[in-house]
C-alpha cells in the first residue's frame, strides 16, 4: 500500500519562501511512476501546480513558473516543492499525490486529480500581503 505523508507549509509574508515535502512509502513510484503537487483554495477547484515523473520530466502551471521548483530525492523516497516569491494568491491547501503509472506532466496538470491514485493529507499554505 502506498502512503504519502506531507510536511512543511505554514504562514509567510508576501515574497517569502516555503518548502513542502512528501515522503512516499510503499510502491515503486520513484522507479516507475508520477508525482506531483496540487492546491485548492477556498471556493475554487483543485489545480495542478508542479509535476514530475520517474524519467525526469517536470512541469509547472504557468502561475508558478519561475517561482516554484519541483525536486525529488529517490534515496529518501521524498519529493519536494520549493516555493519562492510567494504571493497572497498562492494561499491554498497543498496536496501531494503520486501514482505508479507514468503520465506526462502536461497530462497530469490537466487531469491529475482524476489520474493520481495516492494522496497526502494536505498542508495549509497562507501568504499574507
Amino acid at each position: 500500500q502506498v502512503q504519502l505523508v506531507e510536511s512543511g507549509g505554514g504562514s509567510v509574508q508576501s515574497g517569502g519562501s516555503l518548502r513542502l515535502s512528501c515522503r512516499v512509502s510503499g510502491g515503486n513510484v520513484f522507479s516507475t511512476g508520477s508525482m506531483g503537487w496540487f492546491r485548492q483554495a477556498p471556493g475554487k477547484e483543485r489545480e495542478g501546480v508542479a509535476m514530475g515523473d520517474s524519467i525526469g520530466r517536470i512541469g509547472y502551471t504557468s502561475s508558478v513558473q519561475g517561482r516554484f521548483n519541483y525536486s525529488q530525492d529517490n534515496n529518501k523516497n521524498t519529493f519536494y516543492l520549493h516555493m519562492n516569491a510567494l504571493k497572497p494568491e498562492d494561499t491554498a491547501k497543498y496536496y501531494c499525490a503520486a501514482d505508479d503509472r507514468v503520465f506526462h506532466p502536461d497530462t497530469l496538470m490537466r487531469m491529475g486529480s482524476e489520474l493520481m491514485r495516492y494522496w497526502g493529507q494536505g498542508t495549509q499554505v497562507t501568504v499574507s500581503s
